[in-house]
């Protein structure tokens, strides 16, 4: 019997890698709409699908963040400016757009603008905390979306979401989670929606990679933490802040190969048979999707583990 099984898994698994190394014909051809290229994985994915002959068309937030891509790629790369977070800057963007495909569409769009911070716990926040983060990495990417899908159409493409493991598993406060699960909602009904346009939708879901903790990013959280109530601060207790960012922000997270999650991205839009969610590091495979099938207690126990305590803490 078992040698049965380790048969039909082994046919399985050889099948899959057969189908997923069939690549897409006439890359060259094609246009990308990437977002959020200044830096992190959409600055390198633009590099490396530029690399490959597709014709990118990239999204940056600032003058300063295209200019330095442009100098770094060849002429087939365009860029322009994009605030996803308003829907004017996103109606500019998609006329340019348009003008930039024509009748050919658009064969690949990867909403990969987004932010992290604050993450800090729930309490030390307000509601325009959590909206300032939704209107980036959630809201942003639908307004995006709904504004490509034409083009999309047309070409019968590719949207690829870059979402996160806490889109798994909400490991920390803030609206960071809360938006990366919410993408993954709307990628999956998405998925369905496009299925008989012929247009595929994949989730990236990248580990604890690094991208954008800086000096700026550790003042803003400092910020927080100096504005909060006195209570709160004796609450919680000094010792609390100064062991939180080694948890969440930094030390043994930091991943500096982005190569890991722009490889599963450039695999979405260049094979014939792209999956419907990569898993990018191995703290997410071996990990954090395991944890998130755990019972909730289970799971809570895990990643309470080695966390630092508030000082008026009931344990």
């Amino acid at each position: 019997m078992w040698l049965y099984v380790a048969l039909l898994l082994g046919f399985y698994f050889l099948r899959r890698w057969y189908r997923e190394r069939q690549t897409v014909e006439n890359l060259t051809e094609k246009y990308v709409f990437i977002t959020g290229c200044d830096s992190g994985f959409g600055n390198q994915l633009a590099r490396q699908l530029d690399a490959r002959g597709l014709r990118v068309l990239a999204a940056c937030f600032t003058q300063k963040g295209a200019e330095q891509l442009e100098k770094a790629t060849s002429e087939r790369l365009k860029t322009t400016l994009l605030d996803v977070t308003s829907t004017e800057s996103v109606k500019a963007a998609t006329e340019w757009v348009k003008g930039c495909v024509g009748d050919k569409g658009l064969w690949g769009l990867v909403n990969n603008a987004g932010i992290g911070v604050p993450v800090v716990p729930n309490a030390w926040l307000c509601k325009d905390d959590f909206m300032r983060i939704l209107n980036v990495n959630f809201l942003g990417a639908v307004d995006v979306t709904l504004h490509m899908l034409p083009f999309l159409r047309r070409a019968q493409g590719r949207v690829v979401n870059v979402s996160s493991l806490a889109g798994r598993f909400a490991y920390s406060g803030g609206g960071y989670s809360p938006s990366k699960f919410a993408l993954e909602a709307f990628s999956d009904s998405l998925r369905r929606e496009l299925y008989p346009f012929g247009i595929k939708v994949s989730i990236v879901e990248p580990g604890a990679f690094n991208t954008g903790i800086n000096e700026a990013t550790a003042n803003y959280h400092s910020t927080i933490w100096t504005e909060l109530p006195v209570e709160t601060k004796d609450l919680y207790g000094e010792q609390y802040w100064k062991n939180f960012p080694k948890t969440f922000v930094g030390g043994s997270w930091v991943k500096t190969d982005l190569s890991l999650v722009t490889n599963c991205m450039e695999h979405a839009l260049t094979s014939c048979h792209p999956r419907s969610r990569y898993s990018a590091g191995w703290d997410v495979k071996l990990f954090y999707i395991p944890l998130s099938y755990l019972p909730a207690s289970v799971g809570d126990y895990i990643v309470a583990f080695g966390r630092p305590k508030p000082t008026k803490a009931l344990y």
